[in-house]
């Protein structure tokens, strides 16, 4: 889904950069309000699990593959907000470091695949959450459902800037039916990595799970023959909560190895994008990547003969930068709300 340059004409790609831009702001300031003391830390790792789970390739059909895009378990674990921010963060590393999606195309990759699939995710999610029974199982199906569907979503939505923008004379109709259709097959996987990856946590930390808040139902007290709430409980001191140190150096040396090791492993075919670029003729325009020059250009490390460990040492680089990017920003995020609410809490 990582759309490179070229593709997509300058004035829809500088539309969809404002748009990006515009809606990195709203997060940033909605961010807020999802990082507390359990999802400041998550939220770095949870930007690394999506660059490592990313470099996993599964075949589909026909000679294709397609990958992990993270915006529907982003938005479960750590918030929407933060989830837009999360995947961004991913994006931007990976067409910096690793010349993987377009510089010109970044406002395309990031509103296709940060801010359409997190949106259509959590809204699907929020809205299953409500109707299923209350229990960890009913997260775990909401989590396979929304991701399923945020996938096709991303392909609709490329379609539509494709219509508006697309630098190829190809029929609108075929670029359509070839996306949607082959990506609700990797949503498919998509879908099973959410829910696989939301059910472990939730049954080790249920609290670190921002979609889960409120999973237990509240206890209800007799009052005039008429059962009501009872009053919240006070808040759990941060001292005395379970550390969630264990579970950050779990998630991150998996991530570490997936990406150092497993990716070896992927498949070799090309994603849903790239087959139906190349099938439908999309690619015709394509320009060379800006970064092409990059040390870890196509994730592997220049002047490493071994394509195992040229890869997998760049997969390790990849996801240490981005815990370190994405650590940064949320701990600063963090501290700005510690900040702002200093004063009313004073006062």
């Amino acid at each position: 889904m990582h759309v490179p340059d070229g593709f997509i004409n300058a004035p829809v790609s500088a539309v969809t950069g404002v748009v990006a831009a515009g809606a990195i702001a709203v997060s940033l300031k909605g961010a807020r309000r999802e990082l507390d003391e359990r999802t400041a830390p998550l939220a770095g790792l949870v930007a690394a699990f999506i660059f490592a789970v990313q470099m996993l390739n599964f075949p589909v059909a026909a000679g294709t593959s397609g990958h992990l895009l993270g915006g529907a378990l982003a938005a479960i674990l750590v918030g929407p907000y933060t989830g837009v921010l999360c995947v961004s963060v991913v994006l931007l590393m990976q067409g910096i470091l690793f010349a993987d999606g377009g510089l010109t195309a970044l406002g395309v990759n990031i509103t296709d695949m940060a801010i359409v699939t997190t949106v259509v995710a959590y809204a699907v999610f929020r809205g299953l959450v409500k109707v299923l029974p209350r229990g960890r199982r009913s997260i775990t199906a909401a989590a396979f459902v929304s991701a399923l569907l945020s996938v096709p979503a991303a392909a609709v939505a490329f379609t539509l800037l494709y219509a508006l923008g697309g630098t190829t004379d190809v029929a609108i109709d075929k670029v359509a039916t070839a996306m949607v259709g082959v990506h609700i097959l990797i949503g498919i996987g998509e879908a099973a990595i959410t829910a696989l990856t939301v059910g472990a946590v939730i049954a080790v930390r249920p609290d670190l799970v921002y979609g889960a808040r409120g999973l237990t139902p509240r206890l209800k007290l007799r009052v005039g023959g008429e059962l009501v709430d009872a009053p919240a409980a006070e808040p759990v001191p941060v001292a005395a909560r379970v550390s969630h140190r264990k579970v950050w150096i779990t998630g991150l040396v998996t991530s570490l190895v997936l990406a150092g090791f497993v990716s070896f492993y992927a498949s070799a075919n090309p994603d849903g994008l790239e087959k139906v670029a190349t099938d439908k003729g999309i690619d015709k325009k394509a320009e060379e990547h800006a970064a092409a020059d990059s040390p870890l250009a196509d994730y592997g490390v220049k002047d490493i003969d071994n394509t195992r460990l040229s890869g997998g040492l760049a997969g390790v680089i990849g996801v240490g930068v981005t815990v370190v990017a994405g650590t940064g920003i949320f701990w600063a995020v963090r501290r700005r709300r510690t900040a702002e609410a200093s004063p009313t809490q004073v006062a």
